[in-house]
């Protein structure tokens, strides 16, 4: 797979910003513009010589003199649906090449800047930037680049070959192309760019507030606000169906006037060609063939006030999906990275500032010094800044001061180092719509079935898997609506253990279980981090006490007890 630069110097056209990626696919997407060149030029060729044929037919000449134009009909009527069909699979699979390679480079790049790089934007809003932008921008080869330019290349052969039947024949089909090709589509595009602008955000925001609407329809039912919400979803689709009902007027004005220029191109061609039968300057069957041609050629135009629509289209997605990939790194990779240090780490921050983007500083002056396999607790109130310090530890967040990992300062390593160094639990951790030992196996893919099963033993989750007809393929369902939020947790913790992680970060690992099984969990997770360096961030008591030391922080200092 061909890689490309996101980081490149965005120009000024979104459009232009995202061409790396199309032009990826140049070879097949030049054998797609040939390809629908030629199935264009079938088109044409099977209606002039039709044309030409009846109209010799009708002077009842020897059927030799018929035969080739017989076998070209034939030829041309075959040829232009399996070239067609041709175009459309070398086209739609350099466009889904090129979509999978821009697809993968948005997800790298939000994984770079997530979690502090992208709060602004919506889940909603996020998620239609990432599957239904994207996709949009399928239409700048496949609805852009081969049809017009198949198209200017079908209606230049059409023009020279009117030109040599009748060169004033040719001026008409000339003038009549470039109208068609440059006035119709500019009509529409114009009449209609407003609203292909808008369209991409409006989807966003009506994705932004289903979502909003279906996260708290219990709360806001208890408030008397659903209705509310529901008249402002009602309200987004109308705005929606305002823009659609725009976008289809310009469809329909650019289908009218290519219509009008088509039949306008037949009747002064034959206002043209009929004195030229008269006088002698052009043979009779050859009327037919002139007559038709602006008809035949139309095909070759048709796509271009289309065209001109999806460029719209394109923009205005592109521009969503240029935000996402030039979105600014929070914690950006050093020019000339240190490696990750070895065996068992410690921990050790001195005079460390740092907040989250867009707020005050939580932590300002911390000082903390934690020992190669060591296991310390972390303890304060709401909002002394306990998340962030494990954000700054995992590479999440940028920092002032300095950040140990062994010998190695965090910044001057690559965030896949950090991360592959300091394993995070965070304290609702996602699970997917798969099975449990998927869901924990994404800590380290190659890990067998027995290895999986270990980590699920080590944080209690043994008894209930034995009791599970399906063992551990049970599946979790949608956000883990098949599992306790207890057992959501031991999930993420499994997967913090299944890693092997020099340094574990535990958010809260007990959070949402019971006084006993707290206990024993709690009791478990250090038996299995035995040997490893351990940051514990804790409301409740449950496994403190079995730690080398307690750090609670306060605001504005830290302090250690004793």
């Amino acid at each position: 797979m061909t890689a490309v630069d996101v980081h490149a110097a965005a120009p000024a056209s979104p459009v232009r910003r995202l061409w790396p990626w199309v032009a990826t696919e140049w070879k097949r997407l030049t054998l797609a513009v040939l390809l629908g060149s030629l199935a264009i030029a079938c088109g044409v060729g099977l209606l002039a010589v039709s044309a030409w044929l009846i109209s010799s037919a009708a002077l009842q000449p020897p059927i030799l003199e018929l035969e080739v134009a017989i076998v070209a009909v034939r030829a041309f009527g075959i040829g232009r649906g399996a070239l067609r069909y041709a175009e459309r699979l070398v086209s739609h699979d350099a466009a889904f090449r090129a979509l999978s390679r821009l697809r993968l480079a948005v997800y790298d790049r939000l994984a770079v800047v997530a979690p502090a790089g992208v709060p602004a934007y919506r889940r909603g809003d996020l998620l239609e930037r990432l599957v239904r932008d994207v996709d949009a921008t399928q239409d700048l080869p496949l609805r852009v680049l081969v049809p017009y330019l198949s198209g200017a290349i079908v209606a230049v052969a059409s023009v020279l070959l009117a030109f040599l039947i009748l060169p004033v024949a040719g001026l008409v089909l000339l003038v009549s192309l470039l109208l068609a090709a440059t006035v119709v589509p500019w009509i529409t595009s114009s009449s209609a760019a407003e609203a292909e602008r808008a369209s991409a955000p409006a989807r966003g925001e009506l994705n932004g507030d289903v979502l909003t609407l279906l996260d708290g329809v219990a709360d806001l039912t208890t408030a008397g606000a659903a209705q509310a919400w529901l008249d402002r979803l009602a309200e987004d689709d109308r705005h929606i169906g305002r823009l659609a009902e725009r976008r289809s007027r310009a469809a329909g004005l650019a289908s009218g006037l290519g219509i009008l220029l088509s039949g306008g191109a037949v009747v002064v061609m034959l206002l043209v060609a009929i004195p030229a039968v008269r006088s002698g300057e052009l043979v009779g069957v050859n009327l037919a063939v002139l007559a038709l041609l602006p008809l035949a050629t139309y095909e070759a135009v048709v796509a271009m006030p289309t065209a001109a629509l999806a460029l719209g289209r394109v923009r205005g997605s592109a521009q969503r999906v240029v935000e996402v990939l030039d979105a600014v790194d929070p914690v950006p990779d050093p020019a000339s990275p240190v490696a990750p240090p070895t065996g068992v780490v410690g921990v050790r921050l001195a005079g460390v500032r740092a907040g989250w983007p867009g707020g005050d500083a939580v932590l300002d002056g911390l000082d903390l010094d934690v020992a190669p396999g060591s296991r310390v607790g972390v303890v304060g109130s709401s909002g002394v800044g306990k998340s962030t310090l494990l954000a700054v530890l995992a590479g999440f967040l940028p920092y002032e001061g300095s950040v140990r990992l062994g010998d190695v300062e965090l910044r001057e390593m690559t965030g896949r180092d950090v991360r592959s160094v300091v394993g995070w639990c965070p304290q609702l951790p996602h699970v997917f719509d798969t099975s449990v030992v998927e869901n924990v196996r994404l800590a380290r893919p190659d890990a067998t079935d027995d290895e999986v099963r270990a980590a699920l033993d080590a944080v209690g989750l043994g008894p209930w898997l034995d009791a599970a007809p399906q063992g551990i393929d049970t599946p979790v369902g949608d956000h883990g609506a098949l599992v306790s939020a207890g057992q959501r947790q031991r999930l993420g913790v499994a997967r913090v253990l299944l890693a092997g992680h020099p340094v574990v970060l535990l958010d809260e690992p007990t959070e949402h279980l019971d006084e006993a099984t707290a206990d024993v969990v709690a009791a478990e997770l250090l038996r299995a981090l035995e040997g490893r360096t351990v940051l514990w961030v804790a409301h409740r008591p449950h496994g403190l006490a079995a730690l080398d030391a307690i750090v609670r922080l306060t605001q504005p200092a830290p302090g250690l007890l004793p």
